[in-house]
């Protein structure tokens, strides 16, 4: 098992830092200040080719592999997890298509994604099915050549501003999660953005409630055949899950820094407290639990990269650890800097606030101790 990245992957990591210290950096705190969608950095990123990083090179996009677009992710969330998650839930919403859509589907909505034109969303929570997609409510109906589509989804990134969607619906109630089935929908009339959310953390990405009122979606744009939705969600989970993990080992990093620079700056006692066995054991732990999270993270992409048939297991693992270590580290990162870091001033309480929701969205953290303790039990 190799442990080392390829000279590519280590250029691709400066070349994304040096694009977040010198693009990102100075808008970090105004993005997560103001509230209001990042447009200019939406732009940069796709003026840079990564909103399509992970789009087949036949469609317009990169065909990166999921390392190289943990790389991505993580060195964006090192400085912002908000712009970092422009570039994950890209990926995380075109997924679908890309494993489950027809020829016609992929040529008609993939190139315009992959050049950044057209932002997408992934449509699968609903107020009373999160965890249990089983429970989804939004039904589509077959209607000769065409289905029609209505329900409510909720907490939708991107809801009211991507032209993709990646729907999840009930084509079959009475099967379960056995009769949901997934659909690519544009821009179509009915699709309505609802509520838009006032979040803790991630301030500047746009999450609203999107309504499905008689949404006409011709049958080819069905991605898969029916029933077979939540396959192909949970393909695509397993597949962003390491992402997600690469986004909070981001956060981790950025947070692990910034406590590193004050313990070593800042003076008590006539030393700096770095120095101080309390605040040094402190930074040991956080280090140690950043860079086993890193590991974690990689060899999860590794194996989604292979193809190898254990993903699930450590997809979740990945995605869980990270996560729990970046709540860990963002608030122990506040602590070394004690009153400071409790300050909007200094980055950390942002990281601290974006940390969080690693641990709830693409599927709770309880969820993924589920998936391991199943997959445990099931030898």
């Amino acid at each position: 098992m190799g442990f080392s990245l390829t000279s590519e992957q280590e250029a691709l990591r400066k070349e994304i830092r040096r694009l977040a210290e010198e693009k990102v950096a100075p808008r970090a705190a105004d993005i997560d200040r103001s509230g209001e969608y990042p447009w200019d950095i939406q732009k940069m990123l796709a003026s840079q080719g990564l909103l399509g990083y992970a789009i087949p090179e036949e469609y317009g996009g990169s065909g990166a592999d999921l390392l190289s677009c943990c790389i991505v992710g993580e060195e964006l969330a090192r400085i912002c997890a908000t712009t970092s998650l422009i570039f994950v839930v890209q990926k995380l919403a075109v997924y679908p298509i890309v494993i489950a859509g027809s020829e016609e589907t992929k040529q008609k909505y993939l190139p315009a994604a992959a050049r950044g034109e057209e932002l997408a969303a992934f449509c699968l929570t609903e107020r009373d099915s999160g965890s249990d997609a089983g429970a989804t409510k939004t039904v589509a109906r077959r209607d000769g050549d065409e289905y029609v589509i209505s329900g409510e989804k909720c907490f939708i990134t991107n809801g009211g501003l991507a032209k993709i969607h990646s729907v999840f619906c009930m084509t079959d109630p009475e099967k379960g999660y056995r009769g949901i089935s997934a659909f690519c929908v544009g821009d179509v009339e009915g699709l309505s953005a609802g509520k838009t959310e006032d979040k803790m953390g991630l301030r500047a990405a746009q999450v609203t409630e999107l309504v499905f009122d008689d949404c006409r979606v011709p049958a080819e744009n069905r991605l898969g055949e029916e029933g077979s939705g939540f396959v192909t969600a949970m393909k695509t989970l397993d597949n962003s899950r390491p992402l997600v993990g690469a986004q909070a080992l981001g956060i981790a990093q950025g947070a692990l820094e910034c406590a590193v620079a004050w313990a070593r700056d800042r003076q008590a006692f006539g030393k700096p407290i770095g120095l101080m066995q309390g605040v040094g054991f402190m930074l040991a732990d956080m280090a140690t639990e950043v860079e086993s999270s890193r590991l974690l993270v990689y060899k999860a992409a590794g194996m989604a990269d292979s193809k190898d048939p254990n993903l699930s297991i450590f997809s979740a693992m990945s995605k869980m650890k990270a996560s729990d270590t970046a709540m860990r580290v963002t608030t122990d990162a506040i602590q070394v800097m004690g009153g400071y870091g409790y300050m909007k001033d200094h980055p950390v309480e942002r990281m601290m606030r974006d940390a969080k929701i690693t641990q709830i969205y693409e599927g709770t953290n309880q969820i993924q101790r589920l998936v391991i303790s199943r997959a445990l039990l099931k030898g």
